[in-house]
């Protein structure tokens, strides 16, 4: 009798372990979205980004406020290769300004990303997105100075992560993801050096308030939403 208990009770705890390991009828299918990253947002990839900006609806004239205008299925202006040369607007949903780069900044602040902009002057405020088809993912290049954005990850206080356009090469610390969320037409920005979403600082004063930094978990609101503008001459 004593054999037998034990062996019923082997039975029953590996019937146990075999009901918790199998999954639930109609369980959904394994979701390899990164920690962070909500539901509704993709991961687009350079031609994906291409297509999604050209039908976008929204495009941007340089020194031509106000002149949002859809792009047409056909005619008219058509959509730079983002993954190409660009060039793309990135706007702040948190405030509706552009971004510029801010180039005459003094050192270390020089090149630091500003949503800052009413309209697109100019290069100041255009930026080209790289597609490396190796390790999928984007570099973001400013016209303003053709620089590398990167984020400062050894800075320190309030200018940690910022997002600066420095570099003359693309490595790990100019690398960044790119999230599109369908149902809002709207756009995140992840930098894969610390695995953050891009921030617009709008609490911030002085110099560096509306800068954008690399430090979000998540994408909790407007604060790290942005929409891209295809500019058009």
């Amino acid at each position: 009798m004593r054999r037998m208990t034990s062996a019923l009770l082997s039975l029953s705890a590996l019937l146990t372990a075999s009901a918790l390991a199998a999954p639930s009828a109609g369980a959904a299918p394994h979701n390899d979205r990164p920690a962070g990253v909500p539901a509704g947002w993709e991961r687009v990839a350079g031609a994906d980004l291409t297509q999604i900006t050209g039908a976008s609806g929204r495009q941007q004239s340089p020194s031509a406020p106000g002149r949002q205008q859809p792009l047409s299925g056909s005619g008219g202006s058509a959509s730079a290769p983002a993954d190409e040369s660009g060039p793309l607007a990135i706007k702040s949903m948190r405030n509706g300004r552009f971004t510029a780069t801010e180039v005459n900044y003094a050192a270390p602040n020089t090149g630091a990303l500003r949503a800052r902009s009413t309209a697109v002057t100019g290069a100041w405020e255009s930026f080209a997105f790289e597609w490396d088809e190796a390790d999928q993912t984007f570099a973001i290049k400013s016209l303003a100075n053709n620089r590398y954005v990167a984020v400062e990850k050894n800075f320190t206080g309030q200018a940690q992560n910022t997002l600066r356009a420095r570099s003359t090469t693309a490595g790990g610390w100019e690398r960044f993801e790119i999230y599109h969320n369908e149902d809002l037409n709207l756009y995140a920005l992840r930098s894969t050096l610390n695995n953050l979403f891009v921030a617009m600082e709008n609490s911030y004063t002085g110099s560096l308030q509306y800068t954008l930094r690399a430090r979000s978990a998540d994408v909790t609101g407007s604060w790290e939403q942005f929409d891209l503008y295809t500019i058009v001459g």
